[in-house]
């Protein structure tokens, strides 16, 4: 049994700088709702899976994990939000804008059929808000996938 297919993903863990901006900017911004918070750590009530943001300091004081900080803005993951359609992703767009969220620009469609924004936290997660166009996932592949 492969661990990747028999395993699903419960949680994603955010690594911050500040847990207390961090939780203003989700519960605030985004909407989520705050589950339980501790000393360098927090996670949120959501739609699917757990989202939990821990200090990088306070991880690496207990944990032994490396406290090494990319540079700002230098993206090492994107956490997606797949929405029902085109319509959905300018909605959000527009209200999370209004909310203050920080877009690097607008929706747009893209060769890989699918209308897009994306954003960031205040520590530089990127994340992408997105519905499938056309004839959705099943026509942009590689080749000899």
């Amino acid at each position: 049994m492969k661990f990747g297919q028999t395993q699903p993903i419960s949680d994603i863990c955010i690594l911050v700088e500040d847990i207390d901006r961090t939780v203003a900017f989700y519960v605030e911004k985004l909407g989520f709702r705050l589950r339980r918070k501790a000393e360098g750590f927090a996670d949120f009530h959501g739609a699917g899976l757990t989202l939990a943001a821990w200090e990088i300091d306070h991880i690496g004081a207990h944990c032994g994990v490396s406290t090494e900080r990319a540079p700002k803005m230098a993206h090492k993951a994107c956490i997606a939000v797949n929405l029902p359609d085109a319509q959905a992703v300018d909605r959000w767009h527009a209200e999370l804008s209004a909310a203050g969220v920080p877009f690097t620009g607008p929706p747009e469609d893209y060769v890989w059929n699918a209308r897009c924004a994306y954003f960031h936290d205040p520590d530089g997660t990127l994340w992408e808000i997105y519905a499938w166009i056309g004839a959705g996932p099943g026509d942009y592949h590689e080749e000899n996938a």
